[in-house]
């Protein structure tokens, strides 16, 4: 999609294309897409500006709630009397504004950016509800998948000057707020972030979430690179989780380990550390350590060439019922985050021809998996459409979007102390 063109202008063509099509012959109906098994039958490679513009209007077309500025994600936890908790409707939403600004031309899409700021003060009013203050209940709580994605999207925003003029100050503060109370809420000593804290809130007998604590760890080292204090032994400490994580095969652990697994073979890991079921996780994790200094390239690409092999064993629990099933413990809702973290992955590699290669392959899986009217759902409520269309919108266009920022070291830790 070429920047300086109208969402309008572009699906005007659309449709009209759509209509002559229909006057010439009846169009084929169309692929199912979701699927429990796999091989998937191979489907046409997405075309980057069709498929971007199917995916927005899918994307508007899902925004609910009673102000229309919502994209909830929705799975099988449940807190309270609403069937997607408060944390997953501000985290699954501030992905779905994410997902609106990742793909061009927003400046001229009056409709797109009316969403946008909609799904912004949805993110804002969340934020201030009870189940979203620096706190957790019981053993589970999934406030800190919306402090984290929040915390993101404010940060873009102000980086592109999105946000709205009256709305500036509250930004301002919430991103600040949203700072503190991520450093506030990782795990003592073990380190890193983990949303199931069955020992208690601050014990450091929890184990960090590899899948957590890597995005958790990207939005601390952008809001450092604004200018905000974070303390850099809750970085420290989660960046030795995170490596105390990885396992000899180049797959990482679901929660870190209390000692390294650099030497564990994959015969000795249990289903939800082998291989494949880290295949969603691997990509985040090499990223997030390549950023603070503590990665390889050739470990970031093995990860990359990990999601590619084991996207079999990923896709087999696409919009499925269940979470952690055997054989590798494969919850849906990695799906659609393995790919937005790989692609991310790609981009930092060093060689361009490669890079574009990994691009088209990724194209082309995720052809397999869009719905009928341009969406992307891994799970099977449909109200999770938003949340996975945004997903798959970062995807696409992450050629383009800004590379996540450096953990600054040394400096950072002296800022600090």
């Amino acid at each position: 999609m070429h920047s300086h063109w109208s969402l309008s202008f572009l699906l005007a063509l659309g449709l009209a294309a759509q209509d002559d099509a229909s006057k010439k012959s009846a169009a084929p109906a169309p692929v199912p897409r979701r699927f429990a098994t796999v091989p998937v039958p191979d489907v046409p490679p997405l075309e980057l500006d069709a498929a971007t513009l199917r995916a927005i209007a899918a994307m508007l077309a899902l925004q609910q709630g009673d102000s229309r500025g919502e994209w909830p994600y929705q799975g099988v936890y449940q807190e309270d009397d609403n069937p997607s908790p408060v944390g997953y409707r501000v985290g699954g939403t501030a992905i779905g504004c994410l997902g609106m600004i990742a793909a061009p031309g927003l400046a001229a899409d009056e409709p797109r950016r009316a969403a946008l700021h909609r799904g912004l003060d949805f993110v804002l009013d969340g934020l201030e509800l009870d189940r979203m203050q620096g706190a957790f209940i019981g053993r589970y709580d999934v406030r800190g998948w919306g402090h984290i994605y929040a915390l993101q999207l404010l940060l873009h925003l102000q980086d592109r000057g999105l946000v709205p003029a009256a709305r500036k100050e509250r930004v301002a503060a919430k991103t600040a707020w949203l700072v503190q109370v991520l450093v506030d809420s990782a795990i003592p000593e073990t380190g890193g972030w983990n949303y199931s804290r069955p020992a208690g809130y601050l014990s450091p007998k929890n184990r960090a979430s590899t899948f957590m604590t890597a995005p958790a760890l990207q939005a601390l080292f952008h809001a450092a690179a604004r200018g905000h204090a974070v303390e850099a032994t809750v970085i420290t400490q989660a960046l030795d989780a995170l490596e105390r994580a990885r396992a000899k095969p180049g797959g990482y652990a679901y929660g870190a380990p209390a000692k390294s697994q650099a030497e564990v073979d994959e015969n000795q890991l249990t289903r939800m550390d082998k291989t494949p079921s880290s295949a969603a996780r691997a990509a985040v994790c090499e990223t997030t350590l390549m950023l603070a200094g503590r990665g390889d390239p050739a470990r970031l690409q093995r990860a990359v060439e990990l999601f590619f092999a084991h996207w079999d064993d990923l896709a087999v629990r696409k919009s499925q019922t269940g979470t952690h099933v055997e054989p590798y413990g494969i919850a849906p809702y990695y799906f659609l985050f393995g790919h937005v973290y790989a692609a991310q992955a790609i981009e930092m590699l060093p060689d361009a021809a490669q890079r574009e290669s990994l691009r088209a392959r990724m194209r082309a899986v995720l052809s397999k998996s869009v719905e009928a009217d341009g969406s992307w759902n891994d799970r099977i409520k449909e109200r999770s459409g938003g949340y996975g269309t945004a997903l798959a919108l970062l995807t696409l266009h992450m050629p383009h979007l800004p590379k996540p920022h450096a953990w600054r070291g040394a400096a950072a830790e002296n800022a600090t102390k």
